[in-house]
């Protein structure tokens, strides 16, 4: 096969071969940059859509926070003596109403937030199969903090960010551990089927936020191919140009030299071979003026009758 190929590149004048070669290795160059832009910009897209999610779901845990200390102090007494639950008192509905009112905004419109419960007392918050698989990896690794990835929605792709929610505090228990000891109006809204048997330390559900990544993941293959066409004309804006060089310095002052050559070879032995340049090219020109004066000489030496070289 390597002879097969050598046999054909030797068909090609030297322009050609080297054309070949270039076009080989810009083949080449182009492969493996766009292979090592492609990993590069995948990393930077998949920073991006987990850095926004990530901010978002710090963002929603500092607004559970901000409920549980100071919202849920203000309205539980109310709990018992309202006819209807106040869900404003619960960080998780907080949470969730914010990012909704967020995602009122254009912007923001295919962000999702959602904590996502096994066995929650709305069922708003009841986890997907998705959702459920996601929480029982977190049952069964409880030291671990975070998952993150790709899921397919129709349409799009959805990066998520999820972080586990376990029953940290013993007043959780409160609307969470029986029927008989959650507030009346919990049970009036919400009945007494749902949300309970919830244990201390438990892993009840997870926080998960969904960022839309098919726009950040089309924008980093947009910018691959604009690379890619960049590098592509650049090699063969230099491809041209090094073309020219080759016809101007090295093939056309080797075919002056062959038609030169020809006619001293038809006994015109008066004229020089000129190339002003002081490069390879030039220091071949000399040789082979010198030699035209060696062969005038030997063949004087053969017939003195030859006439005398200027």
């Amino acid at each position: 096969m390597m002879l097969k190929s050598m046999e054909v590149l030797n068909r090609f004048k030297l322009s050609g071969k080297l054309n070949i070669i270039l076009l080989i290795i810009t083949l080449i160059v182009i492969g493996v940059n766009g292979l090592i832009l492609s990993q590069v910009l995948q990393k930077n897209a998949e920073r991006e859509v987990t850095s926004q999610a990530a901010l978002l779901i710090e963002t929603m845990g500092s607004v559970r926070d901000y409920t549980s200390s100071q919202v849920n102090p203000e309205l539980a007494p109310r709990l018992e003596t309202e006819d209807r639950f106040l869900p404003q008192a619960i960080p998780g509905y907080s949470a969730r109403e914010v990012f909704e009112n967020l995602r009122k905004r254009e912007q923001y419109n295919n962000f999702f937030y959602k904590e996502a419960t096994l066995n929650p007392t709305n069922l708003r918050d009841k986890a997907d199969r998705f959702e459920a698989r996601v929480v029982e990896q977190f049952r069964k690794q409880p030291a671990l903090k975070e998952l993150s990835g790709f899921r397919s929605f129709p349409g799009t792709d959805i990066f998520y960010v999820a972080r586990p929610i376990a029953v940290s505090e013993k007043s959780c228990l409160r609307c969470h551990s029986t029927p008989e000891a959650a507030p009346k109006s919990q049970l009036v809204t919400y009945g007494r089927d749902n949300g309970f048997n919830w244990k201390l330390n438990e892993i009840v559900g997870a926080k998960i936020v969904s960022v839309p990544s098919s726009k950040i993941l089309t924008d980093a293959r947009r910018l691959q191919i604009l690379v890619i066409g960049i590098l592509t004309v650049g090699f063969l804006i230099a491809l041209i140009v090094l073309n020219l060089f080759l016809r101007f310095s090295i093939i056309k002052p080797i075919m002056n030299m062959a038609s030169w050559s020809k006619e001293v070879s038809t006994g015109n032995m008066h004229t020089e071979f000129e190339h002003p340049v002081k490069d390879e090219i030039g220091t071949l020109a000399s040789s082979v003026n010198r030699l035209k004066v060696s062969l005038g000489m030997a063949m004087k030496m053969i017939d003195p009758h030859q006439p005398n070289e200027r």
